[in-house]
C-alpha cells in the first residue's frame, strides 16, 4: 500500500507507529513497523536467540493491533476483527519480558491500542 510518508517526521518507528494509531491511520501504522519487526525475526532465524523471537513477536502484536482496529474500523469486517486483535492479546504480554530501546514507548503503543479498543462495541 502506497502512503504520503513525509506526514510522519517522528525520529523512531514507535513514535510513527504512534502518532498513527492516535491519527486512526492504521493500516499505515501497521507498516511502519513492518522493518522492526522483520530485522528482529531475521536476527532470531540466524541466532535462534530466543530474545530476537520474543521482540519480533512483541512488535508482531503491535502491528496486529492496528491490523485489527483497521479490520473494524476502516473496512469493517468484525469478525476478522476479533480474530487478529486476539494476537495482540496473545503477544502483548511479551513487552514485559525484552529489552527495547524507549521500552516506554513500546508500552505507550500498546495502551493507546487497548483504549482505543475498549470502544469498540461488538455483538
Amino acid at each position: 500500500m502506497m502512503y504520503d510518508k513525509s506526514i510522519f517526521t517522528q525520529k523512531t518507528s514507535i513514535d510513527r507507529f504512534i502518532f498513527a494509531v492516535e491519527n486512526g491511520m492504521y493500516v499505515q501504522a501497521h507498516e511502519l513497523l513492518e522493518d522492526d519487526w522483520r530485522k528482529y525475526k531475521k536476527i532470531w532465524k540466524d541466532t535462534q536467540d530466543e530474545e530476537y523471537r520474543k521482540k519480533a513477536k512483541a512488535v508482531q502484536g503491535l502491528i496486529n493491533g492496528a491490523t485489527a482496529l483497521a479490520l473494524f474500523f476502516i473496512k469493517k469486517r468484525p469478525l476478522s476483527y476479533k480474530k487478529i486483535w486476539e494476537v495482540f492479546e496473545k503477544y502483548k504480554a511479551l513487552l514485559d519480558c525484552i529489552e527495547l530501546n524507549d521500552k516506554q514507548k513500546y508500552y505507550e503503543a500498546r495502551d493507546l491500542l487497548i483504549r482505543i479498543n475498549k470502544t469498540i462495541k461488538t455483538n
